[in-house]
């Protein structure tokens, strides 16, 4: 048990309106299952896939060492994850811990940043899932379905299993996990066995950056991006066992396998292409370029390592993502209709259902705007680069609000845990590596439609903040229910 707090309690909590019905199944899931969904989240083969080649472009040979400065910046921020949700672990995620913090006015604000900023994204997996599944198709019958098809059935199945129950969609989250991994590591050390002889320690060195800092700063947005899926378990507090603990430990120890993970991959890509960066920028999927040329058979279990990773990062996200608007909706931040459960499964069935439809019509309007704009149909790899870099921008947003956060919630609310280390300094320090992704991401001069990017995440924020004013002020109440259902409460 938390020891006794003599400082201000947090403002009591409002009864359910419906007690005992909008509550998830808790003790659903352990801590390997929180960790194996939280990587199953990130990706890393579909992450590594479709974003190392820019990255390689961007920082050089030395790529590798932007990946270890993306790893310890994400650690700072699962710092941030872990202290609050040892303090206060509740579906809301960022949203509890921000609201919390500073106000209902705050919490209805980042619920819409957030939200938005995941459906956003997701939306790129979603795409992404049937797009590479038609690739692969492709490649190995040349068979020439629309990858939309693959990915209204993809999803389908995917929505139906998240329904379910959230015990089984992770579990084979977790599973799809397991083989993209394995397939990396197996290609990666095989590539750096096959090219024992003229192994180089370039990647390594600080010199080889290109460009120096700059080169370093340009390219960290995309090692960060690399990483996004890591705070996947917080969400989950309210269906995990002892949340307090385990929270914390799945968030880290994720973010250390993924970063010594995402390193061996990028060490033996630029490894396979002998240090030729402009080499690994010119390859669709650089990877998988160099586990064919390793060895034939590797580049089809790497195509199926794509497939797995598609399809775990759909599930996983959209379960861990979902949670945040269950709970905005059960807390009257978004309509209360979202915080509904599956009367048998306990599973927040219309928040999936609004999440994932939300997703659907991204996709549909980006290739309309396609169409319209004269560009012919919309590719699912370009779409992916361009709807997760809109949806990461929004997420940074939230990311910075919370590690400010932090330092004012402990200071409020648990003032005799308070250490200046852990809830001022690495928090602050996180905060401002979050503003070098979020100004490369919004500085002016970039393609279209990136350019246009920075002034609709302002266009979603003053959105979401007016939507809040009229909101708190419709519903005074609203305050008290922020954070009210905590994850392990009895």
């Amino acid at each position: 048990m938390d020891p006794p707090s003599t400082a201000p309690a947090p403002p009591a909590a409002e009864p359910d309106p419906q007690p005992g019905t909008d509550r998830l199944r808790g003790g659903s899931l352990g801590l390997l299952d929180i960790a194996s969904s939280t990587m199953a989240n990130i990706g890393p083969a579909m992450s590594f896939y479709f974003g190392f080649g820019l990255l390689a472009t961007t920082a050089g040979v030395a790529s590798p060492l932007t990946i270890v400065v993306a790893g310890i910046t994400v650690a700072l921020l699962g710092n941030t994850l872990a202290q609050f949700s040892r303090a206060h672990p509740s579906a809301g995620g960022f949203i509890t811990f921000v609201g919390k913090t500073f106000g209902p006015t705050s919490a209805v604000t980042t619920a819409l940043l957030i939200t938005a900023g995941y459906i956003i994204a997701i939306s790129s997996v979603i795409a992404i899932s049937g797009g590479f599944l038609e690739n692969t198709l492709h490649y190995y019958f040349h068979w020439n379905v629309p990858w939309i098809l693959f990915t209204v059935v993809l999803t389908g199945l995917a929505v139906l299993l998240m329904i379910r129950g959230v015990g089984v969609s992770t579990k084979l989250a977790g599973y799809f996990f397991a083989v993209e991994m394995l397939v990396l590591v197996v290609v990666s050390v095989w590539t750096i066995a096959k090219h024992g002889a003229h192994l180089s320690l370039k990647p390594f060195e600080p010199s080889h950056v290109k460009g120096g800092m700059s080169g370093l700063a340009e390219g960290f947005p995309l090692a960060i991006y690399m990483f996004v899926g890591w705070e996947n378990s917080a969400a989950l507090a309210e269906e995990t066992d002892n949340p307090r603990r385990n929270v914390g430990r799945a968030v880290f120890s994720s973010i250390g396998i993924m970063s010594v993970g995402y390193v061996l991959f990028a060490y033996a890509t630029v490894t396979g292409f002998g240090y030729d960066v402009d080499k690994v920028g010119s390859s669709d999927v650089p990877f998988i370029e160099v586990a064919h040329g390793t060895l034939g058979i590797l580049a089809f279990f790497a195509y199926i390592a794509g497939l797995t990773s598609t399809l775990g990062s759909l599930i996983s996200g959209t379960n861990s993502q979902t949670r945040l608007l269950f709970n905005a909706g059960r807390e009257r931040l978004l309509p209360a209709f979202l915080g509904r459960v599956h009367p048998a499964r306990r599973t927040p069935l219309n928040a999936i259902v609004v999440f994932v439809s939300a997703g659907m019509l991204i996709i549909g309007g980006w290739g309309l705007l396609h169409i319209i704009g004269g560009k012919g149909t919309m590719d699912p790899v370009n779409f992916f680069g361009e709807s997760s870099t809109m949806g990461t921008i929004l997420i940074l947003l939230v990311y910075l609000a919370s590690n400010l956060a932090l330092p004012f919630y402990y200071r409020k609310y648990r003032p005799e845990e308070f250490h200046v280390v852990k809830h001022a300094v690495l928090p602050l320090i996180g905060a401002a590596a979050i503003v070098v992704p979020l100004y490369y991401l919004a500085k002016p001069g970039q393609a279209t439609p990136y350019d246009w990017f920075p002034y609709l995440a302002l266009a979603v924020l003053v959105v979401a903040l007016v939507y809040a004013l009229v909101l708190v002020r419709r519903d005074p109440g609203l305050g008290e229910r922020v954070g009210s259902i905590v994850a392990d409460a009895e």
